[in-house]
Formats: C-alpha cells, sequence, structure tokens
C-alpha cells in the first residue's frame, strides 16, 4: 500500500512541475526596447544633474564656514606657535555634508543606466522583423513558403 502511494505522489508531482508554461511571458519588441532606453536615459540625465546640483549646493554653503574655520586657525597660528592653545570654534558640516555625499551618490548611481541604456539601444537595433523562406512539404514535394520571423543579429 505504501508503494502505491508514494509511486502515485511521485506521478503527480512529475506531471505538474514537467508541464508547459500556459501563458508564455510576451517578448519584447523592437518599440519596447527603445521606449526603455529612452525612459533609462532620461532617469540617468535627471540623476546625474540632480546629484551635480545638490553636491555644488553642499560644497557652495561649505564655503563662507570653512573660510572662518581657515581665517580662525591662521589667526591662531602665532599663539599655537608660542604655546597658547586656545578652543578651536565648533563649526557643523553635517548637511553640507549629507547634501555632498547624497550629489556625489546620485552621479555614480546614473553610470549603470547609461550602460543599461546603451545595451537596450543596440537590442532594439539588432531586432528585425523579415519574411523567412522555410521549407515545407506539400503534396509529396518541398515547397519554400515565407513565414514571418523575428530576427536578431549579434555583433562578434
Amino acid at each position: 500500500m505504501k508503494k502505491i502511494i508514494i509511486c502515485s505522489l511521485l506521478l503527480v508531482l512529475t506531471t505538474a512541475t514537467f508541464c508547459q508554461q500556459n501563458n508564455p511571458l510576451p517578448t519584447l519588441t523592437k518599440q519596447d526596447y527603445i521606449k526603455k532606453s529612452k525612459n533609462q536615459k532620461t532617469t540617468g540625465w535627471v540623476l546625474l544633474g540632480g546629484g551635480f546640483t545638490l553636491s555644488t549646493i553642499g560644497a557652495l554653503t561649505s564655503l563662507p564656514k570653512a573660510g572662518k574655520d581657515i581665517g580662525y586657525a591662521i589667526l591662531l597660528l602665532p599663539n599655537a606657535i608660542a604655546g597658547n592653545v586656545q578652543p578651536e570654534p565648533k563649526t557643523d558640516y553635517t548637511v553640507q555634508t549629507i547634501l555632498l555625499i547624497g550629489g556625489l551618490t546620485s552621479m555614480l548611481s546614473s553610470i549603470p543606466l547609461f550602460i543599461a541604456s546603451g545595451k537596450n539601444k543596440t537590442k532594439a537595433m539588432s531586432l528585425s522583423f523579415k519574411n523567412e523562406p522555410s521549407p515545407q512539404i506539400q503534396k509529396s514535394s518541398f515547397v519554400y513558403r515565407s513565414i514571418p520571423s523575428i530576427n536578431l543579429k549579434f555583433q562578434l
């Protein structure tokens, strides 16, 4: 009895795992690849421009504070050489640092989008529709009929 149950379970599992997919995924067309490429390129430009803007704002807003700190250090240099140590001013660069790092990260994250955009563009340019002649048997002889097909060109 155990062998019958095990065999029937194995048959049920194998038929469920080796069946074909009912709804296959649609293949992407040339227009889909072009649209995807344009969207990725637009997103890349937005990230690059936004990152440049953020890092520029962070750098420009830190310049006055940095100028004060450098001026204060120059004024304290003779006192430091003489041995009179005074407390340094506490300047907070947290916001500027966050803006600068966020901008640089945004600019770096645009690079993979530009690369993927180029790859999708080459895929779109290599796809084409063409009527391929295909041999078929008709009344015991070979006849060439044209069949619509998608051509994909690979550059080596």
